[in-house]
């Protein structure tokens, strides 16, 4: 006699839960529902919470030990000074590098701040950061038009079909030599002036990325006059020489200031600083050299490209 097979052993209500086809069983409790951590739950892992201290702090730790290390050679607040600048101020002081001649005045902004207890108290002057003085020098500018210039080459050479990796490589290593060797020479006249201060060398050392807009513009220009030809003909010249005359001027009058402090103007300590005659007469003579002989070099070789290459190179067609 046939009989029907026997039906499935059923599952109490207290078992472990659901069967699955790999042969497991996922729990459910009774009260309704707790199921494995998906994948973002080994965030809530102890082990992984400690991981991620850990990391943490050697990340903390490295920063520390970069900040320390460098500033043995440089100070880190006074960098930040430098960096302090605003959207308004990049694009004033663009226009002021390329169209210096009507500027005034070019005397940097400094203001009073007391110091000590309020029945012994003394006044100490401190500069303007960028974002509220137009006159004061700046490193976001410098850097930005540093790493422009790189990036502007390699461009060039993609329009003219000639790129290759190297180019950008290339560029960077010759512009960063022309940067060392400029901040080497500022070391040197720095101390034959005995200038020490190291404020007045973050202050010739910011002054002198200002010329890499001239030379962009001194680029830009060329390469659309010259139909790709890069640097040639009267058109690229004459752009040339006005960007190195306008830099030559905006760095004469900054510089000023820098170098050559009036009498009567109040240091950081509160006291007037003065320059013996002969001091005076040999920054003089280093500020015209600087502004004019050895920018004029500068600009001149970053400005150099061939036109095959878009890398600094031999430049036709020179006067």
């Amino acid at each position: 006699m046939m009989r029907s097979p026997p039906p499935p052993a059923s599952q109490s209500l207290g078992g472990s839960g659901y069967g699955t086809p790999y042969g497991g069983q996922i729990n459910q409790a009774t009260g309704g529902g707790q199921f494995p951590p998906a994948f973002g739950g080994f965030m809530n892992d102890q082990t992984a919470q400690m991981g991620f201290q850990l990391g943490k702090s050697a990340v903390t730790a490295g920063q520390d030990y970069m900040e320390q290390n460098l500033n043995r050679y440089v100070s880190i607040s006074a960098l930040k000074h430098y960096f302090n600048v605003t959207t308004s101020y990049v694009l004033r002081k663009l226009v002021l590098v390329l169209f210096p001649w009507r500027h005034k005045p070019w005397s940097r902004q400094q203001r009073p701040s007391t110091t000590g207890s309020q029945d012994q108290s003394s006044y100490s002057y401190y500069f303007l950061p960028p974002r509220e003085d137009l006159n004061s020098p700046d490193m976001y500018i410098p850097v930005m038009a540093f790493v422009t210039y790189v990036l502007l080459s390699a461009l060039l050479a993609g329009l003219r079909g000639s790129f290759h990796p190297e180019v950008m490589g290339t560029t960077f290593t010759y512009a960063l030599f022309v940067v060392i060797f400029e901040i080497l020479i500022l070391k040197l006249g720095t101390y034959l002036l005995a200038i020490t201060n190291e404020s007045q060398l973050l202050d010739l050392i910011a002054y002198s990325g200002y010329k890499f807009v001239g030379v962009i513009v001194t680029l830009v220009v060329s390469e659309i006059v010259n139909l790709g030809q890069g640097m040639g003909g009267w058109a690229s010249w004459t752009v040339f020489l006005y960007t190195f005359l306008a830099n030559a001027f905006f760095l004469l009058r900054s510089l000023k200031y820098v170098l050559l402090p009036d009498s009567s103007a109040p240091t950081g300590s509160g006291m007037t600083h003065t320059v013996a005659r002969s001091q005076r007469n040999r920054r003089t003579q280093f500020l015209f050299l600087y502004a004019y002989v050895v920018q004029f070099l500068f600009m001149w070789v970053l400005s150099k490209q061939d036109s095959s290459t878009g890398r600094p190179g031999k430049v036709k067609g020179v006067l």
